[in-house]
């Protein structure tokens, strides 16, 4: 049984994405099963399995309001402000994070291009982020 099988007109939802939404409406025969629309605009059609019609997510992004935990989820402002040059750097080494509509921290990889070339355009450098590296654990070194 997929997670929206028992979807209904009016649902509150969250999209990791774009934040909250309601299921606007319901397919019967098609790819996607439910559209919704979003407090911030935008209107996305989802599978069954709440993976969006946007982007390349190949995972879950939408959720029941009820259901959704975001306390392991980044929403932390950024601390400094990356200019131009430092992005695109980040970007070629895969080392760098955007502002999702909903608030999100996630890679510039799973962003819609368009979106990432529309806040570079508009130079929103603010919505940038460099990904934070792992910390290695000590080893001890005594012999």
């Amino acid at each position: 049984m997929a997670y929206f099988d028992s979807a209904k007109v009016e649902d509150s939802v969250y999209g990791l994405v774009f934040g909250q939404g309601v299921i606007s409406s319901i397919f019967e025969d098609s790819h996607y099963k439910i559209m919704v629309n979003f407090k911030n605009g935008y209107e996305v059609p989802y599978t069954e399995d709440g993976i969006p019609g946007w982007g390349n997510f190949k995972k879950q992004t939408l959720f029941y309001k009820k259901d959704i935990d975001l306390t392991d989820v980044d929403f932390t402002p950024t601390t400094k402000i990356l200019t131009a040059k430092k992005i695109i750097k980040l970007r070629e080494k895969n080392r760098l994070k955007v502002r999702l509509p909903s608030g999100i921290w996630k890679s510039v990889k799973k962003a819609e291009p368009s979106y990432v070339e529309t806040l570079l355009e508009e130079e929103k450098y603010h919505l940038f982020k460099k990904k934070e590296e792992k910390k290695k654990s000590k080893e001890n070194t005594k012999k």
